[in-house]
């Protein structure tokens, strides 16, 4: 009898105390064996984006959970929810079409950000608007306008959630002339201390959301705190530069039960 937890997606692939069967987009290409283990077991582990959604269906746990992997990259349905849920969140809209893209002069004024609504990570694909020409560049990108409010800030707080607890967080500070704070781009990381409302703002954002591995960005403006975007994939920088062993402490909470 398999005891030890069944992952199928490859994080911890080198763990042996994780079952990690692997990813097989025909279910019927597992062996018998694996197609028990998978169906017989109480939770899947790293289940990927494609069987989170039937392992939801079925009503079996997983973690990541079905809505971590649902927002993941998407910046749309995280605007929206965060809306929906009264979540602080920078003024934001989205434009469809030619016509809608537009009006976005209607609605804000120079400067603003631009950023691609969907796959973009690692600060990539967001862009500091400040004129007609700069707008004019970000549109001919395809694909909805998303376009947020700009706050000046140099700093930003990255708050890693894992399960229902802070696992992880730390200042991420824009490098001299660059307006985003992502690592990589030449962001660095600090540890001084971070205000605990801006902690609890990022709890509640995963925990009213249904995300359990999640990085959540906050800024604060005016003395007011605000969430970015949550990111499912979260670098581990900033784990190793606090000394930990992130594979490790993610094997140590699934063998505990705690995710």
């Amino acid at each position: 009898m398999n005891i030890r937890p069944v992952a199928l997606g490859a994080r911890l692939i080198r763990y042996p105390s994780i079952q990690t069967i692997g990813f097989r987009p025909n279910f019927q290409d597992y062996s018998i064996l694996e197609q028990n283990m998978i169906l017989k077991a109480k939770k899947i582990y790293y289940p990927t984006a494609f069987y989170a959604d039937l392992f939801n269906a079925m009503g079996k746990k997983t973690f990541p959970s079905f809505h971590t992997y649902k927002f993941a990259m998407d910046k749309i349905k995280q605007t929206a929810v965060f809306n929906m849920l009264g979540i602080p969140h920078p003024k934001t809209k989205i434009f469809y079409g030619k016509k809608q893209k537009l009006a976005i002069l209607e609605s804000f004024d120079f400067p603003f950000i631009a950023k691609k609504a969907r796959g973009s990570a690692r600060g990539r694909d967001v862009y500091l608007v400040r004129n007609i020409k700069d707008l004019s560049l970000y549109l001919q990108n395809k694909g909805p306008a998303y376009i947020q409010e700009y706050l000046p800030i140099d700093r930003d707080i990255r708050v890693i959630i894992i399960g229902r607890k802070i696992r992880l967080s730390y200042w991420r500070i824009a490098a001299p002339g660059n307006f985003r704070t992502n690592l990589s781009q030449a962001g660095s990381i600090s540890f001084a201390p971070r205000p605990r409302k801006a902690l609890e703002l990022a709890l509640t954002t995963a925990l009213k959301c249904g995300w359990d591995d999640v990085g959540i960005d906050i800024i604060e403006h005016n003395k007011l705190f605000y969430v970015l975007e949550g990111n499912m994939k979260y670098g581990t920088k900033g784990f190793k530069k606090a000394g930990i062993n992130y594979k490790n402490m993610l094997e140590n909470l699934i063998l505990g039960g705690k995710v």
